[in-house]
């Protein structure tokens, strides 16, 4: 028998608390017609849940989040790819590859956070709202990932390109 790996196990848990909110929060939109997402109410709870259960998460995501962005970038400046940024912006030869690298890296980390919001939120609030869940807990780790990624590959190849004018003067 083959064996479920935890990622896959991890996937299944997200997706089920998903679907177990998913029927209450549309009930919601149609009772209140409050869609939620980007409404005063949202930006309001998001400073709620840095104050809240699971604020610890604001520090541990991001900084879990960078290392790996280092690490990635570390791997595209020794393979001399262009920083991720430029290259998913300028370089489409390049783009395909960078994004799936991306999502293999922080896949995991982005379904714990959106767990970890979905647990928040029905600490803090007593509902939950699936969309929100969504979109902060990507967003909590992709935005350090990419910039730490694309910020290292600078560094790593400045740095390279200083060494060989070094040796060669």
């Amino acid at each position: 028998m083959a064996s479920i790996s935890r990622s896959k196990i991890l996937y299944a848990i997200v997706i089920a608390a998903l679907l177990v909110a998913v029927p209450e929060a549309i009930l919601r939109i149609v009772q209140t017609g409050d869609p939620y997402l980007f409404t005063e109410h949202f930006f309001r709870d998001i400073f709620a849940r840095l104050s809240g259960p699971g604020k610890m998460r604001f520090v541990v995501q991001p900084t879990v989040a960078i290392i790996l962005g280092v690490g990635s970038g570390m791997k595209d400046a020794q393979a001399g790819c262009p920083p991720f940024l430029w290259a998913l912006a300028f370089h489409p030869t390049h783009r395909r590859e960078l994004l799936r690298s991306a999502l293999i890296s922080i896949r995991d980390l982005a379904a714990i956070a959106i767990l970890l919001d979905l647990i928040s939120q029905f600490l803090i609030f007593h509902q939950v709202r699936p969309g929100a869940a969504l979109l902060v807990g990507p967003v909590l780790i992709s935005l350090p990932y990419v910039l730490a990624r694309a910020l290292t590959n600078r560094v790593v190849r400045k740095g390279s390109r200083l060494k060989s004018t070094a040796h060669v003067g």
